[in-house]
């Protein structure tokens, strides 16, 4: 047999070697239970990979998010063989790793029943047990077709995969028929130890080289979905799942789901009386009642005063255009699916506005510019809406109608790696603000998604991608590549944050454009005289305010820092002859800008003491007789600490100084 070179890299080191023809990746690893697949190349494939002359090999580790998204698409697949054991009839949609999991979609007779969920898991742990092994084998599309007759969702997928839409089908959908390079299809067989076929489904891999390597799964719940996503589909059962690397790390991730479930934005949105979702208005609009207008009050006061002190100029847009303005753009025909539907007005069609910076443009264009007032920044709180198919609306976090911190610097060429700079330290300030410390970056790029739903030259893309790839290194913040994540007319750097139990939300985003400017003819003069088309930068600080008031409600469980909170002190009497006195404390408290509320019901002291907590209100002030007579109040904190006779100045002063520094107590 002939030997090979090959290249083994791990952690930035790299080891030359050589092997003999026929040697497969798994054999490199074969003293690592923890790599379960192969990067070949930059490609990622199953250890039974054979290698070739001048590969490049490096190993994925089950705990890294590749190795993960391995994990979880290989008990996927499991899951979907133990459905078809109990339920012969199922029929197999899409399957594939999410964030933190997996699904699974199947036409089935009668919906899934929570019940059910146990008994797929004990099948699923049969199989498990097998230690069957996942075998690729390469197939021909009409050979696929032949194997998969009983399947029409698969069937589907692979006509879709001919005339060139398969991945772009449905969520999820570039599992089964996306990825390759030459469009070959793959089916995966799931082998017993004797060699004989168990189950097999079209899929493009890689997975786990046996049933055996998945330490620690756990059914989550089913759901209703539409196949491919679209409600004039049959809707389908989803099983959603989790797999963790060890057993560990699914209690952890158990853990933290009991966590967030007692932070539901929604629950404590109901149970703190911030804001509602009236079915009369529709999914996902949003109202928000006296409490949450405060909140969203102090939100917007904020950062309008940061934009200001940022160089921002603060304007106003309508909430309805022409649709020329937004074909002008280029939102359509890229953006169409997520507007809503254009109206017929005297005329003309008319769309409601799905986003603010094209009628900024309109701003930029009303008069000569010159490179003296580059950088001109642009800033308001515009309310934009957008089709979001109702089965991903939830909560504040995904809604329709949403009201953005939508700003656009316009500047030159040579501005715009300083400008991005300045947004980039602008977000992480106002995060920090806000009380989030843990951030990382992620840069979106065109990745090789076809060019053709992009706008700009190459030229355009090297250097703006160049730009936002310098200031995110510059940032000294982790940085996460994403390729194929940016939008048509330019790449974006995205800032996430992790909240207090570890989850990560996307929130800030800073993004390169060179196409908007170009359509509608931006210019400004020069210092030399001639026309030059100016870089148009977009940001939004919060992302929405609903979702960022959504992601704080989480964060902070709903009890707020000072600064945030609704009501700031509960004023409590002991008895209804304390109230007086209590209204003239309030109303020093109330001068000096506080939100202070009394408590003057016939409930008991204690009672009125629980009910602030319940409402997670910060501070206390509890008078009595002896709190009167001193002109003192006993002070108590959220948590139970309490500091008796406390002179009223300083009760006010203790409150003051918390709420200007913005700290949590």
């Amino acid at each position: 047999m002939s030997d090979l070179s090959i290249v083994v890299t791990h952690a930035g080191a790299r080891e030359e070697r050589t092997v003999t023809t026929g040697t497969r990746a798994w054999e490199l690893y074969a003293d690592d239970a923890d790599v379960i697949a192969a990067r070949v190349n930059g490609v990622l494939c199953d250890l039974a990979h054979e290698l070739r002359d001048g590969d490049e090999v490096e190993g994925v580790a089950i705990d890294s998010k590749h190795g993960r998204d391995i994990l979880r698409h290989s008990t996927a697949h499991v899951m979907a063989q133990a459905v078809q054991q109990l339920w012969p009839d199922a029929r197999l949609g899409i399957g594939p790793p999410i964030e933190n999991g997996f699904y699974y979609d199947f036409d089935v007779e009668t919906p899934f029943h929570p019940d059910d969920l146990d008994k797929i898991e004990t099948a699923m742990r049969k199989i498990i047990k097998e230690g069957q092994r996942f075998s690729r084998r390469p197939v021909a599309d009409a050979e696929a077709l032949a194997e998969l007759k009983d399947e029409p969702y698969k069937l589907e997928l692979i006509g879709l995969k001919g005339s060139g839409h398969g991945e772009d089908a449905a969520e999820g959908a570039n599992v089964e028929v996306g990825g390759s390079a030459d469009g070959e299809l793959t089916i995966y067989d799931n082998l017993r130890r004797d060699g004989n076929l168990a189950w097999k489904d079209l899929c493009r891999g890689p997975h786990l080289p046996t049933t055996k390597r998945i330490p620690a799964f756990k059914l989550m719940r089913t759901a209703a979905a539409y196949w491919r996503g679209d409600e004039k589909n049959k809707q389908l059962q989803r099983i959603y799942g989790t797999a963790w690397e060890s057993k560990d790390a699914l209690a952890a991730y158990l853990a933290q789901i009991a966590e967030a479930e007692k932070r539901d934005h929604r629950k404590l949105g109901r149970e703190l009386d911030l804001y509602s979702f009236p079915e009369e208005l529709g999914p996902g609009l949003v109202v928000f009642h006296p409490k949450g207008g405060v909140i969203r009050r102090v939100m917007e006061d904020y950062v309008r005063r940061r934009h200001i002190e940022e160089g921002f100029s603060y304007v106003s847009t309508p909430h309805i255009s022409k649709d020329g303005l937004f074909h002008t753009s280029g939102h359509l025909p890229y953006y169409a699916d997520t507007m809503y539907p254009p109206m017929e007005l005297e005329g003309a069609r008319y769309q409601l506005k799905a986003m603010s910076c094209p009628m900024h443009n309109l701003i930029y264009q009303s008069r000569g510019r010159s490179y003296r007032e580059l950088p001109l920044r642009l800033f308001e709180f515009g309310g934009v809406y957008r089709y979001e198919k109702s089965g991903v609306v939830g909560g504040l976090t995904r809604v329709r109608g949403l009201t953005q911190d939508d700003s656009h610097s316009y500047v030159t060429p040579e501005q715009a790696a300083d400008e991005i700079k300045h947004l980039l330290n602008f977000c992480l300030g106002l995060f920090r603000d806000f009380g989030l410390e843990d951030f990382y970056l992620e840069l979106s790029t065109r990745g090789d998604t076809p060019k053709d739903k992009f706008q700009g030259s190459e030229e355009d893309w090297a250097t703006a991608e160049a730009i936002l790839q310098q200031a995110a290194d510059e940032s000294g913040l982790e940085l996460v590549p994403d390729p194929g994540g940016a939008v048509f007319y330019g790449p974006k750097i995205s800032i996430q944050a992790k909240d207090a139990i570890g989850r990560t939300w996307q929130l800030s985003t800073v993004q390169y454009d060179f196409g908007q400017p170009a359509g509608f003819g931006l210019e400004y003069v020069a210092a030399d005289g001639s026309h030059q088309q100016p870089v148009m930068i977009h940001s939004a600080k919060f992302g929405s305010i609903e979702r960022f008031i959504g992601v704080l409600v989480e964060h902070y469980a709903g009890a707020f820092p000072p600064w945030l909170s609704p009501v700031q002190v509960q004023g409590i009497p002991i008895a209804e002859r304390h109230v007086a006195y209590l209204e003239d404390v309030a109303k020093q408290m109330s001068e000096r800008g506080l939100r202070v509320e009394i408590d003057d019901s016939d409930d008991r002291m204690q009672k009125k003491i629980r009910n602030a907590q319940l409402q997670k209100v910060p501070f206390m002030v509890i008078a009595g007789d002896q709190d009167m007579e001193a002109r003192a109040v006993s002070f108590r904190y959220r948590d139970g600490r309490q500091d008796n006779g406390v002179p009223v100045s300083e009760a006010v002063e203790r409150v003051a100084a918390a709420v200007a520094s913005r700290e949590q107590v």
